[in-house]
C-alpha cells in the first residue's frame, strides 16, 4: 500500500507524536472503520510500537501504523 502525506499532514503527525511524549521511534496509528456520516470513521493514537498485524509505513521520518482492517478500507 502506498500513502502520500501532504506537508500539512506531516506537520500534524509530527506535532501529535511530540505532544504525546513520543520519540522518533513512536508511530501514528490510524484506525479506519465503517460508520460516520461519510461511511467511514477514523481514530488515531500515538503508539510506542505497532500492534500485531499492523503494517508500518515510513514517510519522511514519520512512522504510520495501519491495522489490516484499515488497509482494506483505505485501499
Amino acid at each position: 500500500m502506498e500513502i502520500t502525506l501532504t506537508p500539512k499532514a506531516e506537520k500534524f503527525i509530527g506535532r501529535m507524536i511530540r505532544f504525546n511524549g513520543g520519540t522518533p521511534a513512536h508511530g501514528f496509528r490510524l484506525v479506519v472503520s465503517p460508520g460516520g456520516c461519510s461511511g467511514l470513521s477514523s481514530e488515531f493514537t500515538v503508539e510506542a510500537a505497532p500492534f500485531e498485524g499492523d503494517q508500518i509505513i515510513e514517510a519522511n521520518g514519520l512512522r504510520l501504523f495501519l491495522p489490516a482492517e484499515s488497509r482494506i478500507l483505505l485501499d
